[in-house]
């Protein structure tokens, strides 16, 4: 995904978290950043995406059981971020699985690591 400056304004209304680091162009210059930052958990609800795009589906939910994140590098409006989940370990009977996350920007480089925790769910119950 092509972050844009408009979502970094959006998810600041959305969450209520408006710094201005994120959202003031002559702030943010005098921040170590140089310019407005990404929030970063905007990133790690990338990983929140591929989660319920990719493992989910119309039979599945996943239910998200819990998240460690490191923020490694900061993202900016411009940036295109890659989320990227590897399962490494799997509990079949209890349908849980962890996975190792990353995200990575457009040069490549990560800008985020962690892993997640997740419970595979059959289709809502008393759902047709």
């Amino acid at each position: 995904m092509t972050l844009t400056q408009e979502q970094v304004v959006q998810f600041a209304g959305f969450c209520g978290y408006d710094h201005p680091m994120h959202l003031d162009p002559e702030y943010a210059a005098k921040t170590r950043f140089g310019r407005p930052v990404a929030h970063g958990v905007f990133t790690l609800a990338l990983i929140s995406a591929v989660l319920g795009t990719k493992f989910g589906g119309p039979d599945v939910t996943v239910v998200q059981l819990g998240q460690s994140a490191r923020f490694l590098k900061a993202v900016y409006p411009g940036d295109t971020v890659t989320a990227i989940c590897e399962v490494t370990q799997v509990n079949p009977e209890r349908r849980i699985a962890i996975l190792d996350c990353t995200c990575v920007n457009q040069e490549g480089e990560p800008v985020l690591t962690g892993e997640t925790t997740i419970m595979l769910d059959r289709m809502p119950y008393g759902a047709s």
